[in-house]
């Protein structure tokens, strides 16, 4: 692969990594305005856009940044699963429960987001 493939290739994951971010920080705020659960359905096209160009990403440092957006949605879906029976019980356990998982994934897209423009990787300590 010559340099000006390379060049292109990484110009081309940035765009998708950008989208991509921007997909989940809509959903994330989202998830935090009242009426605003519209996300559910652009998280899942940001997912399958991930899981789509991730192969292409190996090799280079966006690879660490499609690993962070897909764990970050699996973590986000399973403690909404996992809290679901709050908000048969009672609305309020299950509103502050859905309140802090939504706070911690707009926190792991903002970091993301940030290295993306930086033009960093994340870092494996970061992948939990």
């Amino acid at each position: 692969m010559d340099t000006n493939d390379q060049a292109q290739r990484l110009h081309s994951l940035n765009t998708i990594g950008t989208v991509s971010y921007v997909l989940h920080l809509i959903v994330a705020v989202g998830a935090l305005i009242p009426g605003g659960q519209w996300g559910p359905l652009l998280l899942l096209v940001a997912l399958v856009m991930d899981m789509y160009k991730r192969p292409e990403s190996v090799g280079t440092w966006h690879a660490s940044h499609f690993a962070w957006r897909l764990r970050s949605v699996l973590w986000v879906g399973f403690a909404y699963l996992v809290t679901l029976p709050l908000w048969l019980l009672f609305i309020w356990p299950g509103w502050l429960a859905w309140l802090v998982i939504s706070v911690w994934f707009l926190i792991r897209i903002v970091r993301g987001f940030i290295n993306l423009n930086a033009g960093k990787p994340m870092e494996s300590a970061d992948y939990a």
